[in-house]
């Protein structure tokens, strides 16, 4: 962190990863190899990547070398790893992605069990919609339940701005998620400014799928005059279902408005009016 009287220097990125990208199966500097497939094909990489970039090569990586004495040796074994069941192709994309935290996927190196081993915050939203994309319905499971774990910290990340609306309504439709409602509206405004720079169309247009999903009459009246002020300049929100949410307000019940909007997802903050929704939302 920089102090107050220094400055962050940012370099860039992309050449960054270009330049990890050239050590990817690079036996120069390589001080571990891997034999992979019936075809025998040697993978060679860096252990000090492997290991900080994934638990499952860090467990294997630090075991002691065959026929040592001490089976507590914290000399890493130097390889050959005889890896005769993975295929070559999708051994490789996983390499590629542990050096340049990208790679390029098809049905057919999509590797369902190490993008569940190396999850992160920062690329939880890339499975997510890579398993939506392929269809795979574990996978998406498990994203989804890693994201109702850390929900706060997946919304400010850049994979989080970067979901398709489809997508993203999916993530939105859970009670789970660790996150107030408050700050999902917000998550949601950003993300639907990305989207529409990207796609270059409205922002309500293109925010009209996951705005449905937003729990508005869990929010205070001062939060939803708040929110009515922002909404003025963006008109993210329809106004129906702001009206909808003061509806709920005023009627002391969720009247008019879904059940599944009135009901309190995990991380919540209680307001007072919410014990008014609660046999709505049963």
């Amino acid at each position: 962190m920089a102090g107050p009287c220094s400055a962050r220097l940012q370099g860039d990125v992309a050449a960054f990863t270009a330049a990890l990208r050239t050590l990817v199966n690079n036996p120069q500097f390589s001080d571990v190899m891997f034999v992979v497939g019936r075809e025998q094909q040697k993978v060679f990489a860096h252990r000090c990547v492997l290991a900080c970039r994934c638990q499952a090569f860090r467990g294997m990586l630090s075991q002691a070398p065959v026929g040592s004495q001490d089976s507590s040796s914290s000399v890493p074994p130097q390889g050959p790893f005889i890896l005769g069941n993975v295929q070559p192709e999708v051994f490789l994309a996983v390499i590629e992605f542990l050096y340049t935290n990208s790679v390029t996927l098809n049905s057919h190196i999509l590797c369902v069990k190490f993008i569940k081993d190396t999850l992160s915050v920062e690329q939880v939203c890339e499975a997510l919609q890579a398993a939506v994309t392929y269809g795979q319905v574990d996978l998406q499971q498990h994203c989804l339940a890693f994201i109702e774990g850390c929900t706060a910290a997946v919304v400010r990340t850049q994979g989080f701005r970067e979901l398709s609306d489809v997508v993203l309504a999916r993530v939105l439709r859970s009670d789970r998620l660790a996150v107030d409602e408050l700050d999902l509206v917000q998550a949601v405004r950003e993300w639907a400014h990305v989207s529409s720079a990207v796609l270059e169309r409205p922002v309500p247009e293109v925010a009209a799928l996951p705005v449905r999903e937003l729990r508005l009459p869990l929010l205070a009246p001062s939060e939803l005059v708040t929110l009515e002020s922002y909404n003025q300049q963006d008109l993210l929100i329809p106004v129906e279902n702001i009206a909808a949410a003061w509806r709920a307000h005023t009627l002391r019940k969720g009247s008019g408005v879904p059940s599944r909007l009135c009901r309190p997802r995990r991380g919540t903050r209680p307001r007072d009016h919410h014990r008014h929704l609660e046999p709505h939302a049963k």
